[in-house]
Parts: C-alpha cells; structure tokens; sequence
C-alpha cells in the first residue's frame, strides 16, 4: 500500500488508490500465462515457420493471455482456445501441443500444413479441426486418448492407410468428418462403440469392406459415397434421415439372413424383454442340455475302457507303437503337434511368430482334426499323461529340442572354436561374448550366460528362451543360430558381425566414425525401426525388446543395422539394470517397462546417431551429462540443432533432414508413455526421410561403406 502512496502523493485520489491496486494486480496475476502453454505456442510457432499474419506470436517467450495473441483465448492464466483457420499458414505445428492441457478448441482448417498431423494433440480438445490442409500419413493413435472429444474434422487433407482402431474411448465423439483423403482398408471394430454419433463422413477415400459395424449407430448423417465398400447395406442404415452410399460395389438381391439367433439377444438388450421367443429358446436349450449329458457320458465311457487298455502298456512301448507299420491307427504326430496340442497350459507363452511355421501349424492342425475325427488324439495324450512326471518332462523337453530351429552345439564344440573361451569380445550385464571360429571359416559369437542368473530358476527356462528366440526372424533381427546347454553351462550362438556395433561406430574410434554418413545413419535408424516395428506390430502376442541401445545394433559389411539381444531381460531383476545410463524412460522407474519404453529407448538411440554422444557422458559438464536434458530444449531451434551434429560429419547434412529426424526424435523421448507415437508411424516417418535423401543423392551404391566426402546431397 505504501508503494501505491508513493506513486500517487495526491490527497485527492485516496479513496481510489485501493480500487486502483486491486485492478493492477488483477491483471498481473490473469496476464502471466501458463509456461508450459507459453512454450507449447512458442514451438508451434517457430514450426509454422513464424508466419507474419501472427504477428503478435513470439518464438522465445511472451504473454499469449495478456497481450491478447491472434486466435488465442484464454481462462484465466490457461489457453483454452486455439482459432486460426484461413491464415494461409504453413510448416507444422511442432511436437508439444500435448503441454496445452488447458485448451478444448483447436482450428487450424484451411491453411497448407503439411507432414503428419502430431502425434501430440491438445488431450482434453473437445473440437479438433485440421481439415483442408496438406496432411500426410495416417491418423494418429494418440487421438484414442483424447476421451473429451466431441468433434472431429480431418477431411480434405492426404492421409492414408487404414483407419486406425482408436475410438474404443471416445463415448464422447458426435461427428467424424474423415472424407476426401486417401484412407483404404475395413472400418475399425471400435466404430461400434460411439454411442454418441451422429455424423459421420466417409466420401470420397478408398475404404473397403462391409459397413457392418456402423450398424445400431444413433446416426442422423451418414456419407460413405465413393469408397469401395461390398456387401450389404443393414437395414437400420438405410432408415436414416441422411444417407449417401453411392460410388460403391454393393451386393445385389436379398442380403442374407442374421445368424441364428442373433435378434433374440438384439432383443433382450434394446427391450429388456424375452417377447414370444422365449418359450421356444428355452425348449432349444433343454434339449441341447440332455443332448451334452449323454455325448459325455459316452465320451467317458470311451475314454476310461482306453484307459484301462493302454494302463497295462508299459510306456517304452508307446513310441514303438507310433511308429510300427503295423499301427495303422495311429497317425504319426510331430513335435510340433505335441507341444501345441499336449499339455497347452505349458507353451500358450510359445506362439509361432513366422508365417513359415504358421502355415506349418495349420497343417498340423488339419491333420489332427483328422486323427481326432476317429478318436486317436485322446488314446496319445491320455497314455502320455498317466507317466511318471519325470518321464513325461524329459520326453516333452527331447520334443521341444527336435523343434528348435537352432543347431545344438556340444559345449567340446565350443571349447575347441573359442580357444577355451579365451576369445573375448564382449561383456554385458548377463554374461560374456566369445568369438567362436571353425575350419571352414564359419564365424560365431557365442553369449556364454552367467550360471549364477540360473539359480533358483526351473531346469527347462532355457530351452524355453531358445525355443522363443528361435522364432523371430526378421532381416534387422540378429537370428540365433544355434545353442549349448552342458554341464551347467548355458550359450546362444549368433553371426559374428565383423563391423561391430552401432556404439563402438559412434563413440570409440575416429576411424569408424567415418562411413557413417548423414544418410547411413538414417538407414540404421530406419532398419531398426523396423526390427522393432515387427516385435510389437507382427509377433502375436506383441514383444517387448526391454534393452534397445546402440550397443545392441549391430552393423554388417554393408552398414545394415541387426538388432541383438532379444529375449533375455528375464534375467535382469530391474529393467534399469539391463539399459545403460540414459537409456531408461522416466516411467520404468515407477512401473513395468512396455512398448512405449522401446520407443523412448530408440530415441535415446537416434539422438546419438544425430549427436554422435553417448547417452550419459560423466566427462562433460554436468548440464550435458544426459544427453536427453541436454538436446530437447534445443530441437526446436534450427541455429542450435545445427550445431548439436556429430561434429565427425564436418557439416556434410542437409539442415531440413536433420530437422525432420530431430522432429521424430522429439516424439519418442517424450516424457508421458502415451504420448510417444507407435513404432509403425515412427517407421512412415523414416521411411520418408530415406525416400526423400534417396531422390537427392548422387552417385552411391545403397548399403555400402561410405566416408565423409563421400556426400551425397
């Protein structure tokens, strides 16, 4: 108050002086806006290429509440709105929009942005309109985040691929306007669950399928003109007030009729009420009921008589018989019938993730429907079960050994090859690489497993982590090629790649640094993208590598990127054990490590194939120690990004590539898990980046050793 006195001495304007203080700090407190939000719109515009109709934008600070920016509204200290659609803006929208928590409305229509939509988006938006723009790619995952969404406008852009399966969360959303891009494939099963739509626009992509599951939507405006959707349209759509299907390949006639059964239970759930098929369904199942007791009490019957049969077998008999001409009753199964269809509680974690193996399966499958149809899978695994349970494991485990794709190496083998173990070459966390090398010129590495990280472990966890890592096979992928388990001593053998790793590339000699070219580093990261985008997209059920670090890139003669070290963070009590410093995303302190910790590890990757630094770096001033803390804050300026490149590239790099990695970058590493993208569109994105190098360079054969002045922009 005595500050208020002093800068107004007159007695005449006493009684206004509080009135005049209060107001002063009112509008201190409503004009210093949210930082986060400040630095969200900072970005936004230095990406949108600080366009002269936003003036009042800044790059570096400012006050968008208090100085009232273009298109910004706020409540209070927060942005809440975001409307700047005909501005002519181009560029993009940057990588922090996620920090706007505050902001429910987002237009940008009718502008010329372009790249993919962010994968960061306002998460509490409840309408988002990016429609008539240049967008490419697909749309988003992390929409499916976005549960307070009510309108959704991404029409008139390039999109493309399928739409992804991302409403199951948006109860909320009452209209989609995805028409004219070039979206393809069926409409995603979560569709179904937008109890709140009303408008939905199609027109004009290249969808297909049925439309099916648009059906009991409360639709009111339903547009799916132009696509090249088959089938039937449901009757209920075609009751709707606005409806658009032409332009496609409808079947014609009668469509076919609901499965049985089907508008009975449609009927209980709209009406609460059995009606007048209740009686009848009642009779069905009664009679279904009796019918069930007595197939079993034959069944029973059947299989005891069997048993009492085969009891008095003695079991060496049993594989003499599978394979005595004269059992004709018995078709011969293989190991993989027996691991998949005996005891399945013991391999459901064993899933074949090769399409090889797959169609192998099905065959298997199809012959033991056969077998089954005339009772000889219940006599095999009945006998089977009634061993001994020592004998039952080690014949299952001689079974699991004679599926394995990987040769068993005897551990005299390996002795004579390593020099007895004395070829060193490596040491992790759960063991040391050997170099194993043979007369006829075959070259291994052998991962000698540390026999204390076996104790108190089951005898056959082994043969379980071969058989796993036995059926991954991708060309990014280091595939093992063969395995020993003797005397307590427990190895897996690899190709030995002569050009080491990623790591020993970057960080330990000068010499290696070289071939490593600006466009060379791309493709590794795109390689390894890819290793990765097969273990979480393409392995049923999705994998989690837990340990991606440049150390376990390893390169072949032609620089193609191999990720190693697959399958083997059960041993490692901590996840933050098994990576090294810098490499562990902030949630695997807190909570188990998932997908989206692959994807912050691979960051942590490309941003050493951008710095050429290491990860944590005790030798550098302790701000620039970890390497994350030190780069992010400078991305987002070109003049910085420009001289935080590997120096060993002298310079030789296009900026704009460089800005678009480090862009990609800044999607993985971000702090929130889900907010990092998914490896698939991690993938698109490098994908394009090489596409886009591969038009501009000059005179390089793909893939092979390369040097500095080797450039070729």
């Amino acid at each position: 108050m005595s500050r208020c006195h002093h800068h107004h001495p007159f007695m005449g304007f006493f009684l206004l002086v509080p009135t005049i203080c209060l107001g002063i700090l009112t509008t201190i407190v409503h004009s210093n806006t949210n930082l986060a939000d400040v630095s969200a719109l900072n970005v936004m515009y230095t990406s949108l290429h600080s366009p002269s109709s936003l003036n009042d934008w800044k790059s570096s600070g400012g006050d968008p509440c208090g100085d009232s920016w273009k298109g910004i509204e706020c409540s209070g200290s927060s942005v809440t709105k975001i409307d700047l659609p005909d501005l002519g803006l181009s560029g993009s929208l940057g990588y922090q929009l996620t920090n706007l928590k505050s902001v429910t409305y987002f237009d940008l229509s009718n502008n010329n942005l372009n790249g993919d939509i962010p994968y960061q988006l306002p998460p509490n938006a409840v309408y988002l309109d990016l429609s008539h723009n240049s967008f490419s790619g697909n749309v988003p995952y992390s929409i499916s985040q976005m549960t307070r969404l009510q309108e959704l406008y991404l029409s008139h852009n390039e999109l493309k691929g399928q739409i992804t399966d991302m409403f199951g969360k948006l109860k909320k959303l009452k209209t989609v306007d995805l028409s004219y891009n070039k979206l393809s494939d069926h409409l995603p099963p979560s569709l179904a669950n937008l109890s709140s739509l009303s408008t939905l626009y199609l027109q004009n992509n290249q969808l297909s399928g049925s439309i099916d599951v648009l059906s009991g939507l409360p639709l009111n405006d339903l547009n799916v003109k132009n696509n090249k959707f088959t089938g039937w349209i449901p009757e209920d759509l075609k009751n709707i007030e606005n409806i658009q299907y032409g332009g496609n390949s409808w079947s014609s006639g009668p469509a076919p009729p609901p499965p049985p059964g089907a508008s009975h239970v449609k009927h209980r759930k709209e009406d609460g009420q059995d009606g007048g098929g209740k009686s009848g369904v009642n009779g069905l199942a009664i009679a279904g009921i009796i019918f069930g007791v007595l197939l079993a009490l034959v069944v029973a019957i059947s299989l005891f008589s069997r048993r009492s049969s085969s009891s008095s077998v003695p079991s060496h008999f049993l594989d003499e018989e599978r394979a005595s001409p004269r059992s004709q009753t018995f078709t011969p199964f293989t190991s993989q019938e027996l691991s998949r269809d005996m005891r399945p509680e013991i391999f459901k974690d064993f899933k074949d993730h090769s399409k090889p193996q797959d169609s192998t399966a099905s065959n298997d499958s199809k012959s033991l429907q056969k077998s089954s149809s005339v009772g000889f899978r219940a006599p095999l695994y009945d006998s089977i079960s009634s061993l001994k349970d020592n004998e039952f494991a080690n014949k299952l485990n001689a079974k699991r050994t004679n599926s394995f794709r990987a040769i068993s190496y005897s551990l005299a083998d390996l002795q004579v090859s390593t020099g007895n173990f004395s070829k060193l070459v490596g040491e992790g966390s759960i063991g040391r690489v050997y170099r194993a090398k043979y007369a006829d010129g075959k070259v291994f590495a052998v991962k000698k497993i540390d026999s204390s990280l076996f104790q108190g472990r089951r005898p056959e966890e082994f043969s379980e982590i071969v058989q796993k890592i036995s059926n991954i096979h991708h060309p990014n992928i280091v595939e093992i090629a063969g395995y020993c388990s003797e005397q307590g001593h427990n190895m897996l053998i690899y190709d030995f790649y002569r050009n080491g790793s990623l790591h020993e590339f970057l960080h330990m000699s000068d010499d290696y640094s070289k071939p490593l070219t600006w466009n060379t580093r791309v493709r590794i990261a795109l390689g390894t993208a890819r290793a990765i985008e097969y273990l979480h997209g393409v392995c049923s059920p999705s994998v989690v590598h837990k340990n991606i670090k440049s150390s376990n890139i390893l390169l072949d003669v032609d620089l193609n990127p191999h990720l190693s070290d697959f399958g083997l963070s059960t041993f490692h009590q901590r996840t933050s054990q098994n990576l090294g410093a810098g490499y562990n995303p902030p949630e695997c302190i807190k909570s188990s490590y998932t997908l989206k910790s692959d994807i912050y590890s691979f960051g942590v990757v490309m941003l050493e194939l951008l710095t050429g630094r290491m990860p944590f770096d005790e030798s550098k001033p302790r701000p620039e120690q970890c390497l994350v803390r030190w780069a992010m804050p400078q991305v987002v300026d070109i003049d910085a990004l420009e001289k935080m490149v590997d120096p060993a590239l002298r310079g030789l790099f296009p900026l704009k590539s460089v800005s678009r990695f480090a862009d990609i970058i800044a999607l993985c590493v971000q702090p929130e898990p889900e907010f990092r993208p998914p490896m698939s569109e991690v993938v698109q994105s490098l994908m394009r980046l090489v596409q886009r190098s591969s038009m501009n360079k000059v005179g390089e054969s793909p893939g092979a050793s390369r040097r500095l002045d080797d450039f070729d922009y």
